[in-house]
């Protein structure tokens, strides 16, 4: 075991611990006849433990909790480990429900173990833990929030109380993490989003975002970028419909592995008799989550010579997929989504150049954002669709592919992980601030060609069957603009901004010049809002501050005499009597070669 190793054993044995500290804690407070514990796992940053309390915790609990804790750790209680048989183990917690629910879904021959922290606190728990309090005497912790959380993540289940805490070793890595965590919450997409009116949600569409004008314009900006890149890749968009029969889905097998995630469509009609509404029973149709069948339709509309291929339907249509309302984040999880979605059909020789080149346009996307990704080879699930010899065929590219571009032993494997039609590739990057996310990924499906007999015309005359690419970059639209608002904190590239310049007309007189100024702009491609409002130019240029905006342009009588212009460069910098001409050159730059920075000076 090495030392990062060694660390993180010796982490996941104390916050597991200081769970259970937090549980006794609790019930102490609130007396233990008043409290139903159930379970509290360690976690990436602490803790968390569920109850079910005689009222609702507040912030203002939290600090009585922590002192409770410290309370109990220096009392420097044993722990101590004990094997219970199932009858024991019943009569230990006959007045914890939750806890009696736990044991006796227990398989039959499982190893019951308890811990006792002193002789007034017990739990059911697997270990390991520490032997003595004292252990934690020097681990800082802090009582993070407190939410509702369904029992077991069942939504019909009790609704109970999840308290969370930070744990680390030392209090200066808790004040990192807590510094780390301010950053977050500063750079919030929801925030953020809200602040710079990109978004919105209602409560009539749950977990399905609203555009707003600037919002769209940065979506459009992202689009735009897509589409000219895989234009550059030989690339074809479609557009295919968002409701299909279900027979499709239970051909491409989406209905028999994924229903419970598809948007259903009901037909309601009045019955002749009773004169009463009613729902059909009989479900026909559904509204897509993928688009992989559609794009099947696509390539079957024809017969296709081997000379065509690859062929390359990329979709950027919206999708939709059920969500529990509780996992619903903002735009990082949505119920309707516009997926970069590509459906390619190529011969088994072609797998490992097409692959290839997906992987540039990755490094192309990613890297105009500034952006890196480490690559995860995920295997065939349980719950697996088609020949297993066609899923071990279908691995053994994927690594090859892998192998030859990093090298053997060099990417993750994620055992098990796999779409149900196929192993994939997911590509995984990180933020700003050190979140790892999961975004672009390639599936490598001999599944659905074979289940939608899908045929080309081979060299020598015959009809084979094609492989089938599924692949996305973003991932999605709305989680990857989620992201790189926090990661920008809304202070987007010049190109990818929603406004790139603000005009500000200094008095009524300057309107003129400003609106030429604007007109010049817009002739050369540049997305620019002007104030004409009778506010006094620290108000405007205030305004558009607020969105971030690259440039905002300030306009009176020198800039319109020497038809210059005044530039507040966004970071406080200026650029005073920059030629118009010059200024739109600039622009003009940025926009084309996609630059992170922006530009603060003229050359």
């Amino acid at each position: 075991m090495d030392k990062d190793e060694k660390r993180e054993y010796f982490l996941s044995v104390y916050r597991h611990s200081l769970a259970h500290v937090m549980a006794k804690a609790v019930m102490e407070i609130f007396g233990k006849e008043n409290v139903q514990i159930t379970i509290g796992p360690q976690i990436a940053d602490g803790a968390y433990y569920d109850f079910e309390l005689p009222r609702t915790v507040t912030q203002d609990d939290f600090k009585a909790i922590e002192d409770k804790m410290r309370e109990i750790i220096k009392r420097r209680e044993d722990w101590t480990r004990k094997e219970v048989t199932r009858a024991e183990a019943l009569e230990i917690f006959k007045d914890q429900r939750f806890k009696v629910e736990l044991i006796n879904d227990l398989p039959e021959d499982e190893t019951i173990t308890v811990y006792y922290t002193g002789d007034d606190f017990v739990d059911l728990c697997r270990g390991p833990h520490i032997s003595n309090s004292q252990e934690l005497m020097n681990v800082a912790f802090q009582i993070r929030s407190a939410s509702g959380a369904y029992w077991r993540g069942d939504e019909k289940r009790d609704m109970l109380q999840r308290i969370y805490m930070y744990a680390f070793p030392s209090k200066d890595e808790l004040k990192a993490h807590l510094n780390l965590i301010r950053e977050a919450m500063e750079r919030d997409h929801k925030k953020l989003g809200k602040e710079q009116e990109l978004f919105m949600f209602d409560e009539t569409a749950p977990g399905m975002p609203y555009w707003l004008p600037r919002g769209f314009k940065l979506y459009n900006a992202l689009l735009t970028f897509w589409r000219e890149l895989h234009e550059e890749y030989g690339y074809q968009e479609i557009l295919a419909p968002v409701i299909n029969h279900r027979t499709l889905w239970e051909t491409s097998g989406h209905w028999g592995h994924y229903k419970e995630n598809m948007f259903l469509v009901t037909n309601a009609f009045t019955d002749e008799e009773s004169g009463k509404e009613k729902i059909e029973t009989d479900i026909k149709y559904a509204i897509k989550p993928m688009n992989c069948p559609n794009a099947i339709n696509v390539y079957k509309n024809t017969m296709h010579s081997y000379k065509e291929l690859p062929l390359r339907f990329s979709e950027t249509q919206v999708i939709h997929r059920r969500e529990k309302s509780g996992e619903l984040n903002g735009l990082f999880r949505v119920q309707m989504f516009h997926q970069d979605d590509d459906h390619t059909f190529l011969m088994e020789d072609q797998i490992e150049s097409e692959i290839a080149d997906i992987m540039d346009i990755a490094e192309k996307i990613y890297g105009t954002f500034g952006l890196t990704y480490v690559a995860e080879l995920s295997t065939r699930p349980e719950d697996f669709m088609g020949a297993p010899e066609l899923w071990d065929e279908a691995e053994a590219s994927l690594k090859r592919i892998l192998d030859k571009k990093y090298g053997e032993g060099n990417y993750e494997i994620n055992e098990g992980d796999g779409a149900f039609y196929g192993p994939k590739i997911d590509l995984k990057m990180k933020d700003c601030i050190g979140r790892e996310w999961q975004m672009g990924t390639i599936q490598l499906d001999f599944q659905l060609p074979l289940n939608f007999d899908l045929r080309y015309i081979a060299p020598d005359g015959t009809q084979k069957r094609p492989v089938m690419i599924h692949r996305a970059i973003f991932g999605s639209f709305e989680r990857f603009i989620g992201i790189i608002i926090e990661n920008f904190k809304g202070a987007f590239p010049f190109w990818a901004s929603p406004y790139q310049v603000g005009i500000v007309p200094i008095r009524p007189e300057h309107n003129e010049y400003a609106k030429k100024v604007e007109k010049a702009l817009r002739a050369a491609g540049i997305r620019v809002e002007a104030d004409y409002s009778d506010e006094n130019m620290k108000t405007k240029i205030k305004g558009f501050k607020k969105y971030k905006e690259p440039y905002i342009l300030v306009l009176g009588d020198k800039e319109a005499e020497e038809e210059t212009v005044s530039v507040n460069v966004r970071g406080n910098k200026q650029m005073n009597g920059v030629p118009l001409s010059d200024f739109i050159d600039l622009c003009v730059k940025m926009n084309r070669e996609r630059t992170l920075e922006i530009i603060d000076s003229i050359e």
